[in-house]
């Protein structure tokens, strides 16, 4: 054989065979896939489909995980943007999102039930503490102590130096005087008195006395303790007599002020506690009583300024904070105004749309319908749709509104219709006191009394006689026709009941037409709440309508009382939303 063309096949053969150990040492060597992979393998495996957003910018849509082009933000999954309370007007954010869109958020005035009448203001100094500290006598500043606004200055405290002529003539006239006080003593005394008028003090001037000298500078001191809210002189600066060189305000007492509304200020006395609280302290609570209410309305919010008092020794409060107050009523309204800031309402009408904090892990805005009133100032007048001491999202609203509105959620845009029928008001006055009745039944439900259920559904037989069913018309009618024989059926089965289980059972089926009938035409109730038990009947569920925001079980008693939840509060002249399979009738429990 030739020997290149031998050497020539052994090396192909030395190069195969290097090739084929590399191969095999790599893959026994090859580490696993690392988390990024992985977790890009279970996200195909979890669903090609799924789309990954901004919870800050939901127009942002892409087809795998990654940052948001816009804001950085991680994307998440479309499915985690959807409400997690089962309440779809509720849109959920991140905390991150909530941040960045700069979301703020204040409490409704008005008075509730209890009596308590929910105000805002802010804090400010008390007016009495304020000081100016001026130029007694005409001069140059020479030196100056306090170089900047909010310094803490103490009585007595060197605030400037100050170089004189007149101050230089005034001295030597007192030098003078002490020469001959004994011939003349009513010049000495005037020569004093002069330079008491100029705000030296007895110890300054004892000592031009004693040295028989005059001092070029004289020092300008504080008059009081405090912060220097105002500084008007620099270096150098030739200032007149009587000009304000600073302004020192005592912080250790503060006034709350708040905005009551002509309506509320009936209710409001002199001496009532108040308790409050400011954004900046979360978790903190003050108190405090009503020292002054302003006897003169703002002619442009029609508010009167109440005001009170309060020690503020810590120094925790500032003035300017933004404050939610609460007045403790000697007499309760709750036909009391409601107003909201113009910056939290999305118009569109008079049915306009807010978005209301709600309690949720993550934060969670609910879409809510308002009637507005009358505009004052910058506030508007709520007729309906809010209740005293809820929280409104008062700066961007819009933000969280798009967001819903690009997830596919609802919005101001793309609002459920209207359940409600309007009715006469005689009607509604009549079918409350159905509802009245009702709570009877529940509440003796609750209370495993079965004889009081069984007089309970005898007064609400009453009751539903006395409703005159040609105050409806065409729909109207059709939807109370319907709802009273569901009603009266339900009835006669709790009254046939041989016992609080089976009382039960039919009671499930009263309460859905009871909320039906709340739904479709409204009672008039400020607020009243539907209410669910996932346990009820076997984990089958089970709703009723109570009048109390407390859980208390009507399925259940003494068992299980607090068991449920609220999953809608319905408020007085407010219209509900007809939301696909928001009250579900209750499944056949048996036959009969």
């Amino acid at each position: 054989m030739n020997p290149m063309k031998k050497i020539f096949e052994n090396k192909t053969v030395l190069i195969l065979s290097t090739l084929i150990l590399g191969a095999l040492i790599g893959w026994i060597l090859k580490p696993s896939a690392s988390p990024s992979e992985a977790e890009h393998d279970h996200v195909g495996e979890a669903g090609a489909n799924t789309v990954w957003t901004c919870s800050m910018h939901p127009q942002i849509r892409l087809g795998e995980p990654g940052s948001c082009p816009i804001c950085g933000m991680d994307l998440i999954p479309t499915n985690q943007m959807s409400s997690g309370s089962g309440n779809p007007l509720v849109y959920e954010m991140t905390p991150e999102a909530v941040a960045l869109a700069n979301i703020h958020t204040t409490r409704v005035g008005g008075t509730n039930a209890a009596g308590e009448l929910f105000l805002t203001g802010k804090i400010q100094a008390d007016e009495r503490e304020n000081a100016s500290v001026t130029a007694k006598f005409p001069g140059r500043i020479e030196k100056l102590y306090v170089t900047f606004t909010g310094e803490r200055v103490q009585v007595g405290q060197k605030l400037a130096t100050l170089y004189s002529p007149e101050l230089l003539s005034a001295q030597r006239e007192l030098i003078e005087a002490g020469k001959s006080k004994a011939d003349f003593p009513e010049l000495y005394q005037a020569a004093k008195e002069k330079l008491r008028l100029w705000k030296l003090t007895e110890a300054q001037i004892q000592a031009i006395e004693q040295s028989g000298k005059v001092s070029e500078q004289i020092d300008i001191l504080a008059d009081q303790s405090g912060v220097v809210t105002q500084r008007n002189v620099a270096l150098g600066d030739y200032v007149s007599t009587g000009q304000v060189l600073f302004n020192v305000v005592n912080l250790n007492k503060l006034w709350v002020l708040l905005d009551a509304y002509e309506s509320d200020l009936a209710s409001i006395k002199l001496g009532d506690p108040i308790s409050f609280s400011v954004a900046g302290l979360p978790g903190e609570t003050f108190t405090a009583k009503v020292s002054f209410i302003d006897p003169l309305l703002d002619p442009n919010t029609r508010a009167a300024s109440v005001r009170a008092e309060i020690s503020n020794s810590g120094q925790k409060l500032k003035p300017e904070m933004f404050v939610t107050a609460q007045v403790k009523t000697r007499t309760a309204q709750p036909g009391s105004d409601l107003t909201v800031p113009r910056t939290a309402i999305l118009w569109s009408g008079k049915r306009s749309v807010v978005y209301v904090k709600v309690p949720a892990e993550r934060p969670s805005f609910e879409m809510r319908e308002v009637s507005l009133g009358a505009r004052m100032g910058d506030n508007y007048l709520v007729e309906s749709g809010l209740q005293p001491g809820e929280e409104i999202v008062t700066h961007g609203a819009f933000a969280i509104d798009a967001a819903a509105q690009l997830s596919g959620q609802f919005s101001m845009m793309n609002r459920p219709e209207t359940k409600s029928l309007e009715v006469s008001p005689e009607f509604k006055s009549q079918i409350t006191q159905v509802a009245e009745a009702y709570f009877g039944i529940k509440n003796a439900l609750v209370n495993d009394d079965l004889e009081g259920t069984k007089k309970g559904v005898s007064l609400l037989s009453q009751e539903l006689s006395k409703v005159n069913m040609s105050l409806v018309k065409d729909q109207a009618h059709v939807q109370w026709m319907n709802q009273l024989n569901g009603l009266k059926e339900a009835s006669q089965k709790i009254n046939a009941s041989p016992s609080l289980e089976e009382a039960r059972k039919h009671f499930s089926m009263l309460s859905f037409h009871i909320l039906e009938m709340t739904e479709t035409f409204g009672i008039n109730k400020d607020v009243v709440y539907k209410d669910y038990c996932p346990m009820a009947f076997g984990d089958q569920g089970a709703y009723w309508l109570s009048e109390k925001k407390d859980i208390t079980n009507p399925y259940f008693g003494a068992s299980m009382l607090t068991c449920g939840e609220v999953k809608q509060t319905y408020l007085k002249g407010q219209p509900v939303l007809n939301l696909a399979g928001s009250n579900p009738a209750p499944a056949p429990l048996h036959n009969h």
